[in-house]
This record gives C-alpha cells, sequence and structure tokens, in this order.
C-alpha cells in the first residue's frame, strides 16, 4: 500500500469535533476526538474511537458513561484546550465550565449540543478502541438555525495544518 495515499484517503473523510468527557472517584477525562460516528437509530448509538493505554480509555470503562459535547463553529480554542491532558477545579475542567449531566457524565457548558452514553461494549482492534454507548441523554444547548450538522466545529476549521488520522 502506498503510504501517502492512505493518509490522505483517510484524511479525507470529514470530521466533527466533541469533548469527550468522563469521571469516576479516581479521575476525570475530558479529551477533544474527532473519530465520533452514529451507530444505530434503534436504540440510539454513538460510536468513539478512543486511544488505547490513555487516561481516558481507563476512566470510561471504568465509569461505564461518557458525555460527547458537540463543539461549535466559534470554539476552537475549546477544541485545542483539550488537545492536552487537564484537570478538574471546582466546576472547571481544563479551564473551561462544565455541568454533570443526568448520568453525572461531565458536559462543557458552552457545547452546542450534548450526548450522554451508557457504555454498551468496547471493540479492541488497533491502537484505538471503539466504544460504543447507548444515548441515554441529549440537550441542545444553544440555538442551531439550518442544518445542525453545519454548527458543529470540524477539524479542517482548526486551519490547513491540524489533521489527525491517516
Amino acid at each position: 500500500m502506498d503510504a501517502d495515499a492512505k493518509k490522505t484517503a483517510l484524511r479525507a473523510i470529514p470530521y466533527g469535533l466533541y469533548v469527550l468527557a468522563a469521571e469516576t472517584a479516581n479521575g476525570v477525562t475530558a479529551a477533544t476526538v474527532n473519530w465520533v460516528t452514529q451507530s444505530s437509530f434503534e436504540p440510539p448509538l454513538v460510536a468513539v474511537g478512543v486511544k488505547k493505554g490513555s487516561a481516558g480509555h481507563a476512566i470510561i470503562q471504568e465509569a461505564g458513561v461518557f458525555a460527547l459535547s458537540v463543539l461549535g463553529k466559534d470554539q476552537q480554542a475549546q477544541a485545542f484546550a483539550f488537545f492536552k491532558p487537564v484537570e478538574r477545579e471546582g466546576d472547571k475542567i481544563g479551564g473551561e465550565v462544565f455541568r454533570k449531566g443526568s448520568s453525572g457524565a461531565p458536559i462543557l457548558s458552552s457545547a452546542v449540543a450534548a450526548l450522554e452514553c451508557e457504555l454498551v461494549t468496547v471493540v479492541e482492534e488497533g491502537d484505538h478502541s471503539l466504544f460504543v454507548g447507548r444515548v441515554t441523554d441529549a440537550a441542545v444547548q444553544t440555538e442551531i438555525s439550518g442544518r445542525p450538522d453545519d454548527a458543529t466545529l470540524t477539524l479542517k476549521d482548526l486551519g490547513e495544518k491540524t489533521f489527525y488520522g491517516g
């Protein structure tokens, strides 16, 4: 396989940006992720790629629940803030205000929308695990006009030199 062609072809898949968060008595995780997709209508399921060996991987498995905060077009700073490890300080994680959702998972207060999920299965393949979650709650936190997916911050919105994948 041509390595450059593989990288370019995989990078041609459009990605939205989300803050994936979970919390247990042992710690909190909040990280910008982009390998997210809806995988079922009934029951409503989403799948998220999470790097094996990361602190977030272990926390999500222990918590059994997670939240996805959908970042809006004007939230580039929040996307970059969660590219690195963060800590909780009161109602803030990584300097951003969070609230606890109905599942107890942290939700970014300024996010456009949020999904709370119960972890139903983990597929252990490659260097990332695929976490499949059943959507247990949802919120639209900012009025969205037009197509909902047009409101979502995408990887390409972060600039020509920001890539993940491939």
